[in-house]
């Protein structure tokens, strides 16, 4: 039961590159690269809100739920 990041959805959709986003929230790139990829284990809700302040965004657009039949499938 996967919890998808779509961080680089919500960068292309608002033209802001990772390194602009990481100088803007004040986080490194390691670790917002970690969270792109969906490598990351938890988020803290203030990074969280603080990346949804600089992408104008809501806290769903970031994170999806998805089945593990249709991970599966977005993996092939």
């Amino acid at each position: 039961m996967p919890i998808v990041v779509n961080l680089d959805v919500m960068l292309a959709r608002r033209k802001m590159s990772l390194t602009e986003l990481s100088e803007r929230v004040g986080i490194t790139m390691a670790n917002l690269s970690i969270l792109k990829t969906g490598k990351a284990k938890a988020i803290r809700f203030s990074t969280l809100e603080d990346i949804c302040k600089v992408l104008e965004c809501q806290p769903a657009d970031l994170l999806e739920y998805m089945d593990d039949m249709a991970y599966k499938k977005l993996m092939r």
